[in-house]
């Protein structure tokens, strides 16, 4: 059986995808949380990644860290996991946002970071012009797709893919800052938060007690310990 090492389900956004994906896949897996942060965290998380973050796959002997690596090795070795859009344009496509999600997307991470006990409005002039750019980028791209791909059902692409499970905290996230949508692109966040999935790690998440006072207050992230994602 597959073990998943995750940080907390309020925070840690790369955390869930990983975890989403294993879920929503179907495979049997257990999971070891790791409280961020805490007294005992890097003692913790040194003993499983070298890279000391969240999430962890312990597949035997091997270990896989990073949410777009794991993805990757289960597509791999499991027939039946999640995947990318079957249809060749689709599936570049999505392939694109993906890696555009994984390896960007900066400011949004350090100014809006996963957070989700919190429900209230941020001010959009709070914010720096590069983090309103990004969210323009992704009002964009999230509109343009459900328009697109309506017809064949709520998802991204459609139906439910990879380009789903890597976005899916980051509709959590403009949920819990009040982000202004077009109403195609909230179709989306509404789509994600009512995933059953994501319903049962919402709530597993408002249920831990730990809080992170420098993600609560929205310190910088050049003044605070934050790990991105």
């Amino acid at each position: 059986m597959y073990k998943l090492v995750i940080g907390n389900r309020n925070y840690s956004s790369w955390s869930l995808r990983a975890w989403l994906y294993l879920a929503a896949s179907g495979l049997e897996f257990k999971t070891e949380r790791l409280s961020l942060f805490s007294d005992s965290w890097l003692e913790s998380i040194g003993s499983v990644s070298p890279a000391g973050r969240v999430p962890v796959l312990v597949d035997g002997d091997n270990t896989v860290w990073d949410s777009f690596a794991i993805t990757h090795y289960l597509r791999e070795r499991e027939p039946n996991a999640l995947d990318y859009p079957k249809e060749p344009a689709a599936r570049t496509h999505a392939m694109s946002i993906v890696a555009e999600m994984h390896s960007g997307f900066m400011s949004i991470r350090g100014e809006l970071p996963q957070n989700l006990k919190r429900s209230d409005p941020i001010d959009p002039s709070s914010l720096s012009e590069s983090c309103r750019l990004q969210i323009k980028r992704i009002n964009t791209m999230w509109r343009d797709l459900r328009r697109r791909y309506r017809p064949a059902g709520p998802w991204l692409f459609g139906d439910f893919s990879i380009a789903d499970v890597f976005y899916a905290p980051v509709a959590l996230r403009f949920h819990s800052y009040g982000v202004a949508l077009s109403p195609d692109a909230k179709s989306f966040v509404d789509a994600v938060r009512g995933h059953a999935l994501i319903a049962e790690w919402v709530a597993e998440a408002i249920q831990e007690t730990e809080s992170i006072d420098f993600i609560d207050e929205r310190v910088p992230v050049d003044k605070a310990p934050l790990v991105l994602g």
